[in-house]
C-alpha cells in the first residue's frame, strides 16, 4: 500500500459520492461486472488518486477468526456465507466515511490463512463507489446508504461450476468444496443473500454476458460524473435514499425494464467468467 499523498487529508478535496451496492450469490459475478463498469468508463488506467469510480469489497470487512474457528475455516467447516462473518460495525462506519468524502483505510483479508492483514487498502474520495459484496443489501444501516442497488442474478449450476473450478485451483479437496457449498453455501444463499433482490433497483441477468443492462447502468453513471457531483444533495426520506442534483431528477432504471432491455440484445460473446482467485465469492 502507498501511504503517500500529495495532499494532506485536510487539503484533499472532499466529495460526497453516488454509492451502488453491487449484490448476488457466490461466483455470480460482482466483481467481473464491477470490473467491466470501471473498463468502459476508462478508469483502469488511471491513478488511484485520481479516479472518479472506486470499488470497494465486502470481502475486505470478514472478521477476525479466533484459533478454533480458523481451524474449522481451514478444514471447510466455516460458514463464510452467514452475516456473522463479516464485521458489519466496522463495515458501515467504513460506508459512513466514504459518504462523507473521507479518505478511508480498507482492511485486507487473506483468504488462504483466514486472517486480516496488516496492510490495509487507502481509497481516495471519488464521485461514485461501488461496493459489492453476497450480503451487501442484508442490514438495512448499510442497504440505506446506496443511492442504486444492483443484482447479479446468475444460474446456481453455472455459479457452482465456477466455484469449483475456482477452489480446485486453490488446491482444494473436490469432496471439501461440494460439503461446503452444501451445508453452508446454498443454504446461506437461499436464507440471506436472495431474499435481498427485491430490494435491488436493477436485476443484471447472467453477469457480465448481459452488456445490454451493463452499459444501460455504465451510462447512467456517465450522467452523474458529467454533472457537478460535488453539489448534489442528498438525504433521506422514509428511509430511502434520495438524490437531487441542481433541481434534475434521475431516471430510475426498474428490474422489468432491465429485463426487458436485456432480452432484446443478441447472443452475447463468451468470456471467461472466473471470479479472481484470491477471493471466497
Amino acid at each position: 500500500m502507498d501511504s503517500s499523498s500529495p495532499f494532506a487529508e485536510g487539503e484533499r478535496p472532499r466529495h460526497r459520492p453516488f454509492l451502488i451496492g453491487v449484490s448476488g450469490g457466490t461466483a455470480s459475478g460482482k466483481s467481473t461486472v464491477c470490473a467491466k463498469i470501471m473498463e468502459l468508463l476508462g478508469q483502469n488506467k488511471v491513478d488511484h488518486r485520481q479516479r472518479k469510480v472506486a470499488i470497494v469489497s465486502q470481502d475486505s470487512f470478514y472478521r477476525v477468526l479466533t484459533p478454533e474457528q480458523k481451524s474449522k475455516a481451514l478444514k471447510g467447516q466455516y460458514n463464510f456465507d452467514h452475516p456473522d462473518a463479516f464485521d458489519t460495525e466496522l463495515m458501515c462506519q467504513t460506508l459512513k466515511d466514504i459518504v462523507e468524502g473521507k479518505v478511508v483505510e480498507v482492511p485486507t483479508y487473506d483468504f488462504v490463512t483466514h486472517s486480516r492483514l496488516q496492510e490495509r487498502i487507502r481509497v481516495y474520495p471519488a464521485d461514485v463507489v461501488l461496493f459489492e459484496g453476497i450480503l451487501v443489501f442484508y442490514t438495512q444501516e448499510v442497504r440505506d446508504m446506496f443511492h442504486m442497488k444492483l443484482f447479479v442474478d446468475t444460474d446456481s449450476d453455472v455459479r457452482l461450476s465456477r466455484r469449483v473450478l475456482r477452489d480446485m485451483k486453490r488446491g482444494r479437496d473436490l469432496e471439501q468444496i461440494l460439503t461446503q457449498y452444501t451445508t453452508f453455501v446454498k443454504p446461506a444463499f437461499e436464507e440471506f443473500c436472495l431474499p435481498t433482490k427485491k430490494y435491488a433497483d436493477v436485476i443484471i441477468p447472467r453477469g457480465v454476458d448481459n452488456m445490454v443492462a451493463i452499459n444501460l447502468i455504465v451510462q447512467h453513471i456517465q450522467d452523474i460524473l458529467s454533472g457537478d457531483i460535488c453539489k448534489w444533495q442528498r438525504g433521506a426520506v422514509n428511509g430511502h435514499a434520495h438524490v437531487h442534483a441542481h433541481n434534475r431528477s434521475l431516471k430510475r432504471v426498474t428490474p422489468e425494464e432491465a429485463e426487458t432491455a436485456a432480452g432484446a440484445a443478441a447472443t452475447p460473446a463468451k468470456r471467461p467468467l472466473l471470479e479472481p482467485s484470491t477471493r471466497p465469492h
